[in-house]
């Protein structure tokens, strides 16, 4: 008997597709074509977090009905969706990347927007200067940054001159098996079949017969910029779609932030969104859409319509 676990097998098959724009050409995993798309039941956009893929929302996708046109994008520099060389990663090219791919993919409608970790925090800004794109929002632990004081700017500037001076790498593995291995050490509740399903979009062989991962390595590297938490809340309190929030009951940002970013902070952040459901899934931690795909995807539904 073979201790390889089976893999899963996907309900719906998701195409490939790439979408020029800002000079790069997006990954982007599509589920349903425009013909399914209507006011009331508009384009649904999944945006992930770091060091994670568009592909892993493929889980929860198969979940929903299959009803709806769904589109879950690689960011630059993660998946599929490739750039030049670069020092560093700026988190307003992010927003530069939805805005153009909104314009691509729903030129004439709104769409419902979903983002995941890093992908929440970003949705959250672009649906504070873009409402008139915005139907339905969706923030998945999309937690924020600690805030920071302007006399932590020059130690921060120091660590990225200094790390620019430093070759940034991630780990290859020899087998896929070696990959699907590792996701599960990342996140033990994910189940061994996904993880074997998920190893072949999280990483990839190249000439030198290793796997790897599907992620620029100067992801890795600090910005430069400080993370300015007035600026991004005034964003916060412009938020005009209905907005739903939704985390795991196991995850614990202490142990990402300790002090430096207390729940009662973060709560005082989440009551500027006017127009806010919230929604906790058990048996889960911050990789909802990997722990409890099947719940999450109920919730959606609901709150979607």
């Amino acid at each position: 008997m073979s201790d390889t676990p089976a893999t899963y097998v996907a309900r719906r098959q998701a195409e490939s597709r790439f979408v020029p724009l800002r000079g790069l050409r997006y990954h982007a995993n599509v589920w349903g074509g425009p013909s399914r798309t209507t006011r009331e039941r508009p384009l649904l956009l999944m945006t992930h977090g770091w060091m994670d893929v568009g592909a892993s929302f493929q889980f929860v996708v198969d979940a929903m009905a299959a009803d709806r046109a769904v589109v879950a994008v690689d960011w630059r520099g993660f998946g599929r969706t490739t750039v030049p060389p670069v020092d560093c990663y700026w988190f307003q090219d992010y927003l530069g990347d939805l805005d153009a791919l909104i314009d691509a993919l729903s030129p004439d409608a709104p769409v419902d927007l979903l983002g995941h970790s890093m992908g929440g925090s970003v949705v959250m800004s672009y649906a504070a200067v873009r409402p008139e794109r915005i139907r339905r929002l969706v923030n998945i632990e999309g937690f924020g940054m600690p805030e920071t004081h302007a006399d932590l700017a020059p130690k921060r500037l120091r660590q990225w001159l200094d790390e620019l001076k430093t070759p940034q790498r991630l780990r290859s593995y020899s087998s896929l098996a070696e990959v699907a291995a590792r996701l599960v050490k990342n996140n033990p509740r994910l189940r061994a079949d996904r993880a074997a399903w998920l190893a072949a979009h999280w990483a990839e062989q190249r000439a030198d017969g290793a796997w790897h991962i599907l992620g620029d390595p100067a992801h890795k590297r600090v910005n430069p910029i400080i993370y300015r938490k007035d600026e991004v809340l005034e964003g916060w309190k412009r938020i005009a779609a209905p907005t739903l929030w939704v985390e795991g009951d196991e995850t614990d940002p202490d142990r990402w932030w300790g002090h430096r970013y207390p729940r009662s902070e973060f709560e005082a952040r989440i009551a500027l969104v006017a127009n806010l459901q919230r929604t906790r899934l058990v048996d889960c931690g911050h990789m909802l859409h990997l722990d409890q795909p099947e719940a999450l995807a109920a919730r959606l539904e609901d709150f979607l319509g």
